[in-house]
């Protein structure tokens, strides 16, 4: 699959990019698992290719592309966008729709806000439909998206608006408080837009705003190794970490989860569950769905409901379904008899390892299997689970097109089959489009992910002798729980602020639902060891989620007297993290 500027801008040869094996997506058999748009895994790999055009931008040569092929009547009558909440509220777009509320949006950007291109943009909004537009806007502005979930608190917000030099950020009612309290202190920031049915003084509404903006806007020219987004991502120490994304890396990169590991035809229609604030969102409710011409589903729902969303998933023809393992997890032990899927025909997972056990579940209450795959915010698809190949429950899959996978020891050496080692990939000589650029203003870390001419994951696994990755466990000590990647350091420097507590040690727990949880091994102070331990533990908790993103709360306290600790002081995380999963 080769992709320049030409191909690109050539609507027959566009063609080829998204929507090969597009008639056979006609076939009404959903049931089966007959890949649409390649013959096998082994075709698909040898005979994938990319060339990167010098100048990319996703908004003028891929949806505009999709526009013009609606014009003129050579895509189905499938909506790009389909956006539904709790309240029986509607909204579908089409690609013509979409370009010209985004060019409005973008004319807002860089009249009512003196945007420019390079400046940096915080996007912090639930699954309403302005988060797409957003999207598509920086995009047609070649401004800098840096999107965040709706549970950051204050502290979170001031952090991202500090070490981004963000001179926008957009929100809502719930949040727009929070980035009051703390605007004065941000000196970059110089533009807010909420989007409200109120006025709020000092901010632009943007429901108001588009309803009087042209829609008139050219597009900027952004060559493809520009930044197009930042993503911040926890870790072991220290605050979160900025992730660079270019406009090649995720705008042609993801087009190999799009085309192969999603599936996707312009007949489709996708509906991933993640939070926007996270790169799976951009994975899989963004690029992915929209590369391949198929309509994006989103449903707000204030909160998970295993009920809501199996109704949904029956009521409407969602065709590919995305979620976490957690969410899988819970859909499992509802009660699906009365469900009927007759749409549904793909269900992929990520974000966690998913059990064998939910996958076989699923199977026997749906008739389809889950097809797991692996990646980071780093990354787009490093390896899963495809149409055709033959699924090893527990296994991550095959290495994706898009990177040569190898299993590494401490040297940087490729191990054998069946031998435990970090999971890497080849960035030398040839460094993968699909791959972030660096962490910004942190070339330590950067440095720190290389070895010889691989990129380390951070993940450790094994690969069998038939090539399918097994995932083993991180190699740090971040948490993955339902999907968020929290890391220690937030927490512990939460747990501190609370007068009870000495020193702690947070790691992950093992849960039914959540697959993990977060566990936090406290020091008490002496003045506190008197007082009602329940009562305590219920405080500790309460207070760390009025500190940091409620999602990061320890929802399991342990007292103790003293943490593990090396010779030099150093708190061994592992010993505790061992004893909590050698239970199970």
């Amino acid at each position: 699959m080769l992709v320049t500027m030409e191909i690109l801008l050539n609507a027959k040869c566009f063609q080829r990019l998204a929507i090969s094996g597009f008639m056979r997506a006609f076939h009404r058999d959903y049931r089966r698992a007959i890949p649409q748009n390649f013959s096998n895994y082994e075709s698909m790999k040898q005979d994938f290719k990319l060339e990167i055009p010098e100048y990319f931008n996703f908004a003028k040569d891929v949806l505009d592309q999709w526009t013009n092929k609606e014009k003129a009547g050579q895509r189905p009558s499938n909506p790009a966008f389909w956006w539904i909440d709790e309240n029986g509220d509607e909204v579908k777009w089409s690609f013509e729709e979409l370009g010209s509320l985004s060019r409005r949006f973008a004319n807002i950007l860089t009249e009512a806000c003196s945007l420019e291109k390079g400046d940096r943009v915080i996007v912090i909004l639930p699954k309403i439909p302005e988060w797409w537009l957003a999207n598509v806007a920086c995009l047609r502005t070649g401004t800098i998206i840096i999107p965040g979930t709706t549970q950051l608190t204050q502290k979170d917000i001031f952090y991202r608006l500090q070490s981004s030099k963000a001179k926008c950020i957009i929100t809502d009612d719930t949040l727009a408080p929070a980035v009051d309290a703390v605007a004065p202190k941000c000196e970059y920031l110089h533009s807010r837009l909420i989007v409200s049915q109120n006025s709020r003084e000092g901010w632009g509404n943007l429901k108001e705003m588009i309803k009087h903006a042209s829609d008139s806007h050219a597009c900027v020219k952004t060559k493809h190794d520009e930044t197009m987004a930042i993503y911040f991502t926890s870790g072991t120490t220290g605050p979160p970490k900025m992730i660079g994304h270019t406009h090649s890396s995720f705008g042609l990169g993801l087009s190999v989860n799009g085309r192969f590991w999603l599936d996707l035809t312009p007949l489709d229609v996708m509906w991933n569950t993640s939070d926007t604030g996270w790169a799976k969102s951009a994975w899989s409710s963004v690029f992915s769905p929209w590369i391949q011409g198929a309509c994006v589903f989103a449903h707000h729902l204030p909160r998970f409901e295993s009920a809501s969303i199996l109704q949904t998933l029956s009521t409407f023809p969602i065709t590919v379904f995305c979620s976490a393992p957690t969410a899988y997890r819970m859909l499992v032990q509802s009660d699906m008899s009365s469900y009927k899927f007759k749409s549904l025909k793909h269900c992929v997972s990520a974000g966690e390892p998913i059990n064998p056990e939910v996958i076989e579940q699923w199977r026997n209450r749906t008739g389809l299997d889950i097809y797991e795959g692996y990646g980071q915010t780093e990354t787009v698809l490093i390896c899963g689970n495809f149409k055709g190949m033959k699924i090893k429950p527990g296994s991550m899959g095959k290495p994706s097109p898009a990177f040569d996978v190898k299993i590494l020891d401490e040297s940087g050496n490729i191990l054998p089959p069946e031998q435990e080692g970090d999971i890497g990939i080849q960035v030398l000589p040839n460094r993968p489009f699909g791959l972030f650029t660096h962490y910004i203003d942190d070339p330590s870390k950067t440095a720190s992910t290389l070895r010889g001419n691989f990129y380390v994951t951070g993940d450790r696994g094994y690969m069998d002798k038939d090539g399918y990755l097994w995932f083993v466990a991180r190699s740090d000590d971040v948490i993955l729980s339902s999907g968020y990647r929290i890391g220690p350091f937030e927490v512990e420097s939460a747990l501190m602020e609370h007068p009870s507590v000495v020193e702690s040690a947070v790691v992950s727990s093992p849960d039914p639902i959540r697959g993990e949880v977060v566990k936090a091994f406290i020091v008490l102070n002496p003045d506190y060891k008197s007082h009602d331990q329940e009562q305590l533990k219920k405080e500790i908790q309460e207070h760390v989620k009025k500190t940091t993103a409620p999602y990061k709360y320890p929802r399991k306290v342990e007292f103790i007297q003293e943490l593990p600790k090396t010779i030099s002081g150093k708190i061994k995380r592992n010993e505790l993290r061992k004893k909590e999963w050698k239970t199970i």
